[in-house]
């Protein structure tokens, strides 16, 4: 059984990869939270701004890429950035698996008045890199991650445009090593260590396949001799504000941004993750993996901000995390297994092969011990 600890201020645990704790037992992602009150924001927006002007286009070209989803957050930037004047070129990685409301939320971003490029790569090859990378490293979603970052570096390399204007960073929001909590820059080391790929890389794929080169370009970060040329960087907008996206949601949903009915599955809002069918799928195994989900992540969000209490997101987890992904968004399991050619057996034996045996139930025999949904059972709790 592996000893875990729990942030004594939220519930992340131990864990998490790359999450470090003090020695009062606080998480980074506390701590950065709390540095939020030292800095001084309107200082850091005019930081912002300067940068953009620094970027504006002098050759009537695009001022700006903003990568989007049609998710809350990007469709925030979208709005900050032509509010400060500025000319943005949206590009979205088309994910394999997109909603009804992940499509009118896609169309809405092109309503705020801005040019928009879709990007879709092969689907049968992805469904292929589906199958291999939920066998391989437990993730269903790994080419989503990576093609997010490498497309949008991709289109502004072909079209010369020098500034890429990410979100949230990631490491200051959910707890990363705390050399990266106040950094500015997404580039390629950022990429390979944050991104998710889970140590598997694009070149890896071509052997697996038997492919040429060109059918992975999509997947392929550009070189960086190309992308110094022309000056290409890419900077998180949240590095300049302080990133809320609960408070996001409340401006998006203002400007025709569409949540779902209810509550979504795995979830504890209904505002988030609305574009990709098959993110239960991906939030399961970080369950599997590591004993928390996408429901912990929202209470110790909405800790730090105070709008639960620590005693109130124990019960909510305990309650909602870690579910057996049967359905998300009315998209059965099945349908998106029957996608990548997984039957529900060989599903089941993927989701045990990438259970941590150390953090869960089993019994005598080592077999594991599940709940009637089929999911595994926290040996520690949340207390």
């Amino acid at each position: 059984m592996r000893d875990i600890k729990f942030c004594k201020k939220c519930i992340m645990p131990s864990t998490k990869p790359n999450l470090e704790f003090n020695s009062n037992g606080i998480c980074q992602g506390c701590l950065a939270y709390e540095n939020r009150s030292k800095i001084d924001w309107k200082a850091k927006e005019e930081e912002f701004k300067k940068i953009l002007s620094q970027f504006k286009s002098k050759n009537n070209n695009y001022d700006c890429i903003v990568p989007v989803s049609g998710g809350k957050d990007s469709t925030y930037q979208v709005l900050k950035l032509l509010e400060y004047k500025m000319n943005p070129l949206c590009v979205t990685a088309t994910t394999d698996k997109l909603t009804n409301i992940g499509r009118q939320n896609i169309e809405n971003i092109k309503k705020l008045g801005v040019d928009h490029f879709e990007i879709s790569t092969d689907p049968v090859l992805r469904r292929k890199i589906n199958k291999y990378t939920l066998e391989s490293v437990g993730d269903i979603s790994w080419a989503e991650h990576i093609t997010i970052f490498t497309i949008p570096f991709r289109v502004a390399l072909k079209l010369q445009i020098p500034l890429i204007v990410w979100g949230e960073n990631p490491e200051n929001e959910n707890g990363g090593p705390k050399e990266y909590e106040n950094s500015i820059n997404l580039d390629r080391r950022w990429m390979e260590e944050f991104g998710g790929l889970l140590g598997l890389r694009t070149y890896d794929l071509k052997d697996v396949f038997k492919i040429p080169e060109h059918k992975l370009i999509q997947y392929t970060y550009p070189n960086e001799d190309e992308l110094s040329k022309y000056n290409i960087k890419g900077i998180f907008m949240g590095s300049f504000s302080p990133w809320d996206g609960y408070e996001n949601f409340k401006i998006a949903s203002k400007h025709g941004f569409k949540t779902y009915e209810k509550e979504l599955e795995g979830s504890i809002v209904n505002y988030e993750n609305l574009d990709n069918a098959q993110m239960r799928v991906h939030d399961y195994f970080k369950y599997l993996k590591y004993g928390y989900d996408r429901v912990t992540d929202w209470c110790c969000w909405h800790i730090r901000r105070n709008r639960l209490s620590r005693d109130e997101a124990i019960i909510i987890n305990n309650k909602k995390s870690g579910r057996f992904p049967t359905d998300y968004m009315g998209y059965k399991l099945e349908e998106i297994l029957s996608e990548i050619k997984c039957t529900k057996e060989e599903f089941n034996e993927i989701c045990d092969k990438f259970t941590n045996n150390e953090l869960f139930r089993s019994n005598n025999a080592g077999a594991l011990i599940k709940r009637e949904d089929g999911s595994p059972i926290l040996i520690n709790p949340f207390k």
